[in-house]
């Protein structure tokens, strides 16, 4: 699955203890998701080109 980055406010970014994705990912680029967490309220996506992170779903939509 691929998604583009859209942004969001910094509240929605790090809810649940996401990372911050500010400063690393560029707007409206498109990243490929390695895996996903869904919890109750938000899901978190690892994306290849930062395997070791995870970022909250808010700031991206899918790429069809």
């Amino acid at each position: 699955m691929k998604v583009k980055y859209i942004g969001s406010n910094i509240e929605q970014a790090r809810w649940g203890n996401n990372n911050d994705p500010y400063g690393l990912l560029n707007l409206n680029q498109i990243y490929e998701v390695l895996d996903k967490e869904v919890h109750s309220w938000h899901t978190k996506l690892i994306l290849k080109e930062f395997p070791k992170l995870k970022f909250n779903s808010v700031c991206f939509e899918e790429v069809k």
